[in-house]
């Protein structure tokens, strides 16, 4: 059996799952150690996501890791993997799902609804914000940073009425005592890949490859597949107000595609089946760019980016 080695980001989340798939490979007989990784991402904690100008936040520092050799795989949070990868890399293994829907976290309201005019919700997604802004444009929504227990912390202390986080992450982490409604994609799309692990690799790591193989679930790898091609066709990253979510049943393939102005004024949104993932992506992105997406993103890209300084 192999050592393999695995770059991960230092989050309490980031290492949950590292530490998960190191599990998975250890059951083959495989020895794996890990290796922590500081990225752009983890080193600016006082921007908005949003206006952060890279794409790859979270994952540059580890494909350098990957390059020198330093690491043989990476897990990421696969809505936080660009969907176009530097030619050195390849995906070689999506993992079975999590749940994909965004959570309402709240101490005192039950839902969305039942918060009261002008409430402060945090979140750092544009995406969440200009749904939510299209469900209750009375909100006020302000930056929320930092790790999910530094998130929760800030919501339990009263500095914001309510929370919009990733189900998967708080389910991974035992962290759901604060969850009162599950978004439905069709009121609030996910992210891209939210809720699936994504197992990154030199490109043509045959050995590496080889090993991995049996982490794949083919009807993850297939919508997520569809809902990467549609952010691609867009020419999105992570932190833009786009959603994407597929369903696989047999076949068939439902894919929800999401672009919404920040402010929620306007949210184009678009079902459509198919039972090939990445055509049906690239459709459905050059429908949402023809029926008002191209004016959205372009503002959305036009206004000017924060680029952090390098370490």
């Amino acid at each position: 059996m192999a050592r393999l080695r695995i770059g991960s980001r230092g989050s309490q989340l980031a290492l949950w799952q590292a530490n998960h798939i190191a599990a998975l490979l250890r059951e083959h007989g495989h020895e794996v150690d890990l290796e922590i990784i500081k990225t752009t991402g983890d080193k600016i904690l006082d921007v908005a996501l949003a206006k952060v100008g890279t794409k790859g936040m979270f994952t540059k520092e580890i494909e350098e890791a990957l390059i020198d050799k330093r690491v043989d795989l990476a897990v990421h949070s696969l809505k936080d993997l660009p969907t176009e990868l530097a030619p050195e890399f390849e995906v070689a293994a999506i993992t079975v799902r999590e749940n994909p829907c965004d959570a309402f976290l709240s101490r005192h309201f039950d839902s969305i609804d039942d918060l009261p005019q002008k409430a402060l919700v945090g979140t750092s997604s544009l995406r969440r914000q200009a749904q939510l802004k299209a469900m209750r444009g009375d909100l006020k929504i302000e930056p929320l940073r930092g790790n999910v227990d530094t998130r929760l912390r800030k919501m339990e202390e009263g500095q914001y009425d309510a929370i919009i986080l990733a189900s998967a992450g708080l389910n991974r982490l035992g962290l759901t005592r604060w969850i009162r409604q599950i978004l439905p994609a069709e009121t609030m799309c996910p992210a891209a890949g939210q809720g699936a692990l994504g197992i990154e690799t030199r490109k043509g790591d045959k050995e590496t490859l080889k090993h991995l193989e049996f982490l794949n679930h083919a009807p993850t790898r297939t919508a997520v597949l569809a809902e990467r091609a549609l952010l691609n066709e867009l020419g999105g990253g992570c932190q833009v107000p786009i959603g994407a979510h597929a369903v696989v049943t047999g076949e068939d393939i439902k894919l929800i595609g999401v672009v919404a102005r920040p402010d929620g004024s306007t949210v184009i949104r678009e079902v459509r089946h198919g039972n090939d993932p990445v055509r049906l992506g690239e459709q459905l992105g050059r429908y949402l760019l023809d029926h008002g997406g191209r004016e959205i993103l372009k503002e959305v890209y036009g206004e000017s980016a924060v680029v952090p300084a390098q370490p």
